[in-house]
């Protein structure tokens, strides 16, 4: 029995570990223990007893009790199957029979061993870890193309610049999770409940909420182009960043504190609470779907612009280049949200690291790529400062290569042997005295 339990946790505490089983068979151990020990001791039969999967009620002798199988089970299994155990009359409870990998459609030979999830779940790390180092990397050097040239000092890669921040943060909070978690492989970190712990889950939280709030940002930006032909960009950067940084922040404290008065367990990490869960779910369902009304009305305004007379011009291909960028991550950051938003966050666990963990690592080096690196005026810019760097370092190397023949050539040579004649007495009537006794 303990080798089926032990058997099921790796399934359910992967590299970012899903403990609300665990947790949920933990509670269940508890509250059998609690009624056991409140029970009457005077009670002839078989006391409350705890298998280590389920808890098994009182029963008198000879007795057959019936119970369902945990519910648990249904995320590994279709199967509803029934457990049975019969209270003897020496007071012992029999083993449950058909045992839990029949009634319950569990096979043991058939799932993963200990040793093939370990292998499993740390490829799938050094997946994920690459992808958000490249992200990294790629955001990094975004940010200081941005910064470096003047001509993209504007309210357009501003935003761009801060919605790569939110990324980076997002990759900083994925490492830091992973390091206090895992720092430990003998501690479980299901059961991990430190300030460290807390604060690097509200750290990756709130990274993912810029996340979202910028992306939303950049679809109103877009939005706020295509509607007014004349406007003070720089109207509107304040309110930009007070919203892309704000609102993410004055979600995380509702959520910090509903937390730390109402469900302050393990490290944060589990959805118990459905409450608890919708203020973060809550406003990034929000910014996925306004982003979506965008999307619609944005291409709408694009196509009558470009029929029109009104859409042509030099601000046409501008806002085309714009909308291709944003328009393509609107869908690609939101629709996987929007498919997993109202379902249980065990449902389809596989699918939600391939796609959030796996996937989600690279959206990095993406924006970065989308919005930097396929820019034509980036790549015209740096080809330029290239080029600049290679015609100083020419001249560099030109300039000393002049100076070096000049030092070198048998003109110069004579020049220098001419000065120090001069400057010598001893040196000429050495050479003088030469002469004669060559003479």
């Amino acid at each position: 029995m303990r080798t089926l339990r032990w058997l099921l946790l790796p399934l359910v505490t992967g590299i970012h570990p899903e403990c609300k089983i665990f947790q949920q068979v933990v509670k269940e151990e508890a509250l059998c223990s609690e009624h056991n020990e409140s029970a009457s001791p005077d009670v002839k039969g078989c006391a409350r007893d705890w298998d280590g999967l389920t808890c098994w009620p009182r029963a008198t002798f000879g007795e057959v009790v019936k119970i369902p199988c945990p519910r648990f089970f249904e995320e590994f299994t279709s199967t509803h199957g029934f457990l049975q155990r019969n209270c003897t009359q020496e007071e012992y409870w029999s083993e449950p029979f058909p045992p839990y990998t029949i009634a319950c459609g569990f096979d043991e030979g058939s799932s993963k061993g200990p040793e093939d999830q370990k292998s499993y779940y740390s490829a799938f790390w050094r997946v994920y870890t690459a992808g958000y180092a490249a992200s990294m990397t790629s955001l990094i050097t975004a940010l200081i193309v941005f910064a470096a040239f003047r001509k993209f000092h504007c309210t357009r890669n501003y935003i761009h610049m801060h919605l790569f921040v939110s990324f980076i943060l997002r990759a900083v909070a994925v490492f830091t999770k992973d390091a206090v978690l895992f720092a430990d492989e003998t501690m479980d970190h299901c059961l991990m409940s430190t300030v460290a712990c807390k604060a690097a889950v509200a750290f990756f939280q709130f990274s993912i909420l810029a996340n979202f709030f910028w992306l939303l940002i950049e679809g109103i930006y877009l939005q706020t182009l295509l509607l007014l032909t004349f406007v003070s960009n720089k109207k509107f950067v304040w309110w930009f960043i007070f919203t892309g940084w704000g609102a993410p922040t004055a979600v995380m404290f509702a959520w910090v504190l509903t937390r730390i008065h109402q469900q302050n367990t393990g490290c944060w990490d589990d959805d118990e609470n459905g409450v608890v869960l919708w203020i973060i779910k809550g406003p990034i369902l929000l910014t996925v779907l306004i982003n979506f009304i965008i999307f619609i009305n944005v291409i709408r305004i694009l196509v009558h612009k470009l029929k029109s007379q009104e859409g042509g011009g030099s601000h046409s291909s501008h806002f085309v280049r714009l909308a291709k960028s944003t328009l393509l991550l609107i869908p690609l950051f939101g629709v996987h949200y929007i498919v997993f938003a109202f379902f249980p966050e065990s449902t389809g666990l596989e699918a939600r690291l391939y796609i959030e963990l796996g996937l989600g690592s690279f959206q990095g080096f993406v924006v970065a790529l989308l919005y930097c690196f396929s820019n034509a005026e980036v790549q015209t810019e740096l080809k330029k400062q290239l080029c600049k760097w290679q015609h100083q370092e020419y001249l560099t190397f030109s300039h000393r290569h002049g100076a070096l023949s000049r030092e070198t050539s048998p003109v110069n040579y004579v020049t220098q042997l001419s000065l120090l004649d001069k400057i010598s007495p001893k040196r000429r009537t050495s050479v003088l005295q030469d002469g004669v006794t060559t003479v």
